[in-house]
């Protein structure tokens, strides 16, 4: 196992895209001061093996705004059939890292890759088809407020493929069954409670029977007992149809009940990742203090 000591902050800090510039001269980094040469000396970029073939892999990415640099030097395997979870503070880049990934930014340098194939280097053709691979959710459910449950989770279906209306309400009505709403297919979204919202989002990201399924901060805005209850869906939802489940949060109990791989992200790099049950014994001081949500450690109030 490699040293998870934090390296000495001499300096020692190699661009990762020199081409694009220098740290302080030519970008900025969100939580970085300007009197830090090495700001990465508590990631050890050490990557755990988890057992499994990489569904997704993140090689040297670089997203830079203006002069704010959100992702530097950012490199990450997420498993195929196992529910990834990437954690870490606010305003880490962890939404900018989903936007690559199906294609929606272009990285400044590195690549993204989806099953082996480079998702910068498509065509617009190329990447319309790529992206029949994903399901998404997003924070409220994005459903459409002028169609109801079953339009809303029959739309993906109605787009992209030729399925005749009686195949698609059979494969709606079955997806609106595993996730509890099989009698609210007539129901607005302004009908629904926060939990019924996510969970009709959830049913229109599998209606295509996707190999990704991402989840963009999926228990915001719920109490701790439906947020319980979602990621107990998500769970036998996953155990039922398998696939590369990534979920995007900084919440530390959806975290324990249902990621099987972590990845934990600051300052625009992965401190380290690997199984959950290894990070949350991580010797890292970083790594522990966030997975422990301990007060004292590298993180501090801003």
């Amino acid at each position: 196992m490699a040293d998870e000591r934090p390296r000495e902050d001499d300096g020692s800090y190699d661009e990762p895209a020199p081409e694009l510039g220098a740290l302080h001269a030519d970008y900025s980094i969100p939580g970085v001061e300007a009197s830090e040469a090495n700001p990465y000396r508590w990631h050890t970029g050490e990557k755990r093996e988890h057992g499994g073939e990489a569904a997704i892999e993140i090689i040297d990415l670089v997203k830079q705004f203006g002069r704010t640099r959100i992702l530097n030097g950012l490199n990450l395997g997420l498993p195929d059939d196992q529910i990834s979870m990437v954690l870490g503070p606010s305003g880490t880049g962890k939404s900018v890292l989903i936007k690559h990934i199906v294609g929606l930014l272009y990285p400044d340098s590195g690549d993204v890759l989806v099953h082996g194939e480079s998702v910068p280097a498509m065509t617009d053709d190329e990447l319309f088809e790529m992206r029949k691979k994903f399901g998404l959710l997003f924070q409220d459910g994005a459903l459409f407020g002028s169609m109801n449950v079953f339009d809303n989770t029959a739309f993906p279906l109605r787009q992209h493929t030729d399925k005749s209306e009686e195949e698609i309400g059979e494969i709606v009505n079955r997806r609106l069954r595993e996730v509890g709403l099989a009698e609210a297919t007539e129901k607005m979204p302004n009908e629904l409670s926060g939990g019924m919202r996510k969970r009709a989002g959830f049913a229109r990201a599998l209606v295509l029977d996707p190999a990704i399924v991402m989840f963009d901060e999926p228990d915001s805005g719920l109490d701790p007992v439906r947020t319980a209850l979602l990621c107990e869906l998500i769970r036998e939802v996953h155990e039922e149809n398998g696939g590369c489940y990534l979920v995007i949060s900084h919440d530390l109990g959806t975290a324990r009940r249902i990621a099987d791989f972590i990845a934990v992200l600051w300052k625009g790099r992965i401190v380290e990742s690997g199984p959950s049950d290894e990070l949350f014994n991580s010797g890292n001081e970083f790594v522990s203090q966030f997975l422990n949500a301990e007060t004292q450690g590298p993180l501090a109030m801003d």
